[in-house]
């Protein structure tokens, strides 16, 4: 591999570790909002659709990193 190939994905790992701690953030967020009574649910919906980006986004660097493996 090239040297610019290791960066990318040194740069791609950093940003799913960044991904994940927000995804779990929100998770946090999310549980707590909806167990309060008076929340905005306006706001609980963008959060979650918020978290399913980053799902996304989460999921398109791991196929990146993880080579396709073909059984």
């Amino acid at each position: 591999a090239s040297g610019m190939e290791q960066r990318d994905e040194r740069e791609l790992r950093e940003e799913l570790v960044n991904l994940r701690s927000e995804h779990r953030k929100l998770d946090c967020e999310i549980v707590a909002l909806e167990g309060d009574p008076s929340a905005d649910q306006l706001l609980i919906k963008r959060l979650k659709k918020k978290k399913l980006v980053i799902k996304d986004r989460i999921t398109q660097i791991e196929d990146r990193l993880l080579p396709d493996i073909i059984a």
